[in-house]
């Protein structure tokens, strides 16, 4: 059961704005808002999509596998909701989720979604921006993928990770290295030696800790464009 003030922190999400009073009963009255450690996983590709995950707090990591491959294919955090499509379509899960930092997560039954969306046209519109926002992102990481080598991706990485948590030039990697080589594209190994080449630009990595000494220096290694690197361009 939902707290009140749970209910009216999350009446004023944007992702219910515009939205009618009916239509946020709807969505609210069914839903569930729930804490989540790390590690476990809240979706299963090729599993019948039976919510809309919206992210509080936290943050999720997507991802795939095939025969024994597994990869990243994004990381989602506040205030986006994940594997929207599979919802508005009644579709099974193309990938799977699981919680990469401790998050508290907004389940939404779909068929509730899917009923607000024909009864409601700002929560329509609103989910077609949801699309629209993760289709977007998926260009844009196909640009980053495509046309920078993995160097200057970690590059890239580092630069946004840093403006994220303050521009102090100083910060932790949020997850497992795994899952960063993997959202990179690239082996465990290969980001070994990424962290090992970035020593030449000053950039110092004890663990998870980051250290940028010289940002100029990555920022001409990276070449950061809004056109890949800015989610609201």
């Amino acid at each position: 059961m939902m707290r009140q003030d749970e209910r009216s922190e999350l009446e004023r999400h944007g992702f219910f704005l515009g939205c009618r009073a009916q239509t946020i009963e709807l969505l609210l009255g069914g839903a569930f808002l729930q804490k989540f450690p790390a590690r476990l996983e809240l979706a299963r590709e090729g599993d019948r999509a039976d919510f809309l995950h919206v992210v509080i707090d936290g943050s999720v990591e997507i991802f795939a596998t095939h025969v024994e491959r597994e990869t990243t294919l994004g990381i989602v955090r506040p205030p986006k909701s994940f594997i929207v499509a599979s919802v508005a379509l009644d579709r099974l899960y193309l990938a799977s989720a699981r919680i990469l930092e401790p998050a508290r997560i907004l389940m939404i039954p779909a068929n509730s979604i899917r009923k607000a969306m024909v009864e409601d046209g700002a929560f329509a519109t609103t989910i077609a921006t949801e699309l629209a926002d993760a289709y977007r992102n998926n260009v844009r990481e196909l640009k980053n993928q495509k046309l920078r080598s993995s160097l200057e991706r970690l590059a890239a990485w580092m630069l946004l990770r840093d403006r994220e948590t303050g521009a102090t030039h100083r910060f932790t990697i949020p997850f497992e290295k795994k899952v960063l080589a993997a959202h990179m594209g690239i082996r465990p190994e290969a980001l070994s030696r990424g962290f090992a080449t970035l020593a030449k630009f000053n950039v110092v990595i004890n663990g998870a800790e980051v250290q940028i000494r010289e940002p100029e220096a990555l920022e001409r290694l990276a070449k950061l464009t809004p056109l890949i690197d800015d989610p609201d361009a």
